[in-house]
């Protein structure tokens, strides 16, 4: 643990705000665009097809791997509890959005807006159970790592974590959009596969980020390996 002076209390709440933020940001903003999908041919190996909702989502794991390492995992599970406020919050609003009528000089009419955002309700919340389960699994493994190695080898419990916690978040979510009718089961196997395997890609990819944010923030409040920030 590492006492701080005020001013790097002060440095260390602006942090946290920015990564929550963005923490926020992705995570309301993949409930919001996930109908449409598209597809990505993986170097001729694989062909990708799935939702453009899923391009943001594992920024938010990232993050709360930054926040669990260098904040710890209460303020991880703030984050967590944050962005499902956020969520439905957000749901709320569109909900309003939904039902209030459009006038007939509006460019989008009231069929239109339903076609793209009538869904979300369903959409939030799946994700939202999902993400639930995903997040505290990924946090809780990613501390239970942490103790083990004694702090070292950050790349192992950012990548077992996350392959665990996608692999939940991934099914669960398509589970419930499947039972609810909003994808044909027929899709289910194919959309899991390219889901995962997708996300498996991009956490190995941003390992080296976490690696770079972690040590300029450590860095800044002289923190050892595997110390966290206390005290603000």
């Amino acid at each position: 643990m590492n006492s701080l002076n005020f001013k790097d209390q002060l440095a260390a709440q602006r942090i946290y705000l920015i990564l929550g933020a963005l923490f926020i940001c992705s995570l309301v903003v993949s409930n919001l665009i996930f109908q449409k999908f598209f597809y990505w041919d993986f170097f001729g190996i694989y062909t990708f097809e799935i939702s453009v909702g899923i391009l943001p989502y594992p920024i938010t794991f990232l993050i709360t791997d930054i926040v669990s390492e260098v904040y710890g995992k209460r303020k991880a599970n703030q984050l967590v509890i944050a962005g499902i406020f956020a969520s439905f919050f957000s749901l709320a609003i569109i909900l309003i959005a939904d039902y209030v009528p459009a006038t007939s000089w509006s460019p989008i009419d009231n069929g239109m807006f339903t076609k793209v955002f009538g869904a979300t309700s369903i959409a939030v919340f799946a994700s939202m159970m999902a993400y639930l389960l995903a997040q505290f699994i990924d946090i809780q493994i990613f501390h239970f790592w942490k103790r083990l190695t004694k702090g070292k080898h950050l790349w192992l419990r950012n990548n077992f974590s996350t392959f665990i916690s996608q692999f939940v978040d991934t099914a669960t979510v398509l589970l419930l959009l499947c039972s609810f009718g909003k994808i044909d089961w027929a899709l289910f196997s194919g959309l899991l596969l390219s889901g995962f395997l997708f996300k498996v890609i991009v956490a190995a990819l941003d390992t080296p980020f976490l690696y770079l944010a972690v040590g300029i923030i450590r860095d800044r409040f002289n923190l050892k390996q595997g110390e966290e920030l206390n005290d603000y």
